[in-house]
């Protein structure tokens, strides 16, 4: 059993989303980030950093205590090599894999993160913020659907690539971005929408950028 720590942000779900597509079995914790649970003694003992998601594995497979993980990238490895499933065991194909993982950790996330940030959240209009955000945000864009010209998954089969990335390209509008741009990333976002554990995953989660965006009229043009 794992018990995922959770908030329906692009971090959140990419670890729901990995255990929905494993079959694991999993215990959900929400952590109300509004009120300030991530800032809980009890939860930063999980999650030193006070961020979600966070899990605790209680049937690690050392056989030891329970294993506390803080980190999407680094939970989604740590259950797929334990499991063995969305991460190829070939090391040239793993590699793959892993390097688009961090890619998506140290360049799409945070910059699509800043740019949802400034465009829907910001509580001014900060205009350069916006347009520096949202322009190095299309350039990731570009990066991921030059990188599926090719093939149908990220690393050529699907895998936690896959997953990591998802869940930042589904707040597409409110990060600025047009998937009409972007035609191979547009059919691979299509085909992993309509997967039945992406389905699950993202049932009953509100778009908040859509909710909260400013007026169009309002953004200046990036």
């Amino acid at each position: 059993m794992i018990d995922l720590y959770y908030a329906a942000t692009p971090n959140g779900l990419k670890v729901r989303l990995y255990l929905e597509e494993a079959g694991l079995a999993y215990r959900l914790v929400p952590v109300s980030l509004g009120v300030g649970e991530q800032f809980a003694p009890s939860f930063l003992a999980i999650s030193p950093n006070n961020k979600i998601p966070a899990i605790v594995d209680r049937a690690p497979s050392d056989g030891g205590e329970p294993q506390a993980l803080m980190e999407s990238g680094a939970i989604l490895w740590y259950l797929a090599t334990k499991t063995g499933r969305l991460l190829p065991a070939e090391p040239r194909a793993q590699a793959q894999v892993l390097q688009w993982l961090f890619w998506q950790m140290a360049g799409l996330g945070p910059m699509a993160g800043q740019a949802g940030y400034f465009r829907v959240y910001a509580p001014e209009v900060v205009p350069f913020a916006i347009e520096r955000y949202t322009k190095e945000t299309r350039r990731l864009y570009g990066v991921l659907d030059a990188r599926l010209a090719d093939r149908p998954y990220i690393a050529g089969t699907y895998s936690i690539a896959d997953i990591a990335c998802y869940p930042w390209i589904v707040p597409h509008a409110g990060h600025g971005q047009a998937l009409a741009d972007h035609p191979h990333l547009a059919r691979w976002f299509a085909a992993i929408g309509n997967r039945p554990a992406v389905r699950r995953t993202y049932e009953g989660v509100e778009d908040v950028y859509t909710r909260r965006s400013r007026p169009v009229a309002s953004q200046p043009a990036a």
